[in-house]
């Protein structure tokens, strides 16, 4: 091959590289602004640009100076290395349960955090009691938002003020987050139950604070 050919072949590569890049940052910008409910308009004027450049972007037809892209990345509120992860623009968002984020169990109780970025207008997490384990000896508040407590598994006393609801697997229930409650396993096996609250409460600073963990021995 001479040097022309090899040349030109360096440049075909390059040139399938830089589209390929730019197709994976189309697929990602769409994926977040979407799932934060910005329309094209409403990301174009937090960024300084236009609809038609962001269209182009997400189309993978273009791509974008750094300062362009650290601005995308601020509006939606993720890194920019976030808007070129491959694989997070093709899985869908999916978390194995061997992956997913914990705090340091705590009054025997393991908290986890399945909702992570891009997804914002809501906090979904699970919780895993050990016999006698609870969200704590004290009833606790959050903001003022909507929660709702499904137990997927075992019997679990949830304390709302004076209140005291015993619920099963399958049960739930709803209530504000303003209002003061805590959960407890009274049940003779470990329980399991999901929270989901919307709009969120909780500040990004304490959802760092969740780390992946190693999971528990097989039940």
């Amino acid at each position: 091959m001479g040097r022309a050919s090899g040349q030109a072949s360096v440049k075909t590569l390059d040139a399938l590289a830089a589209t390929h890049a730019h197709q994976v940052l189309g697929m990602r910008l769409k994926g977040l602004r979407l799932a934060r409910r910005l329309s094209l308009r409403d990301l174009a004027e937090a960024t300084g640009t236009s609809a038609s450049f962001i269209s182009q972007l997400e189309r993978g037809l273009t791509g974008a100076s750094t300062a362009s892209l650290n601005q995308m990345a601020s509006a939606l509120g993720v890194s920019v290395a976030m808007l070129f992860e491959e694989s997070a623009a093709r899985n869908h968002g999916v978390l194995r349960r061997s992956e997913r984020p914990s705090l340091p169990p705590s009054d025997g109780c393991r908290k986890m955090l399945l909702s992570r970025p891009p997804l914002s207008d809501m906090e979904v997490y699970v919780g895993e009691f050990d016999i006698g384990g609870s969200t704590g000896h004290d009833q606790y508040t959050h903001g003022d938002a909507h929660e709702m407590l499904v137990v997927l598994r075992g019997i679990v006393e949830v304390s709302l003020g004076e209140a005291r609801h015993v619920l099963e697997e399958g049960d739930s229930i709803e209530y504000t987050t303003s209002t003061p409650h805590r959960s407890e396993n009274i049940g003779g096996g470990r329980a399991e139950v999901m929270w989901i609250i919307a709009p969120p409460t909780s500040a990004r600073a304490e959802l760092d604070q969740y780390t992946a963990w190693k999971p528990l021995a097989a039940r």
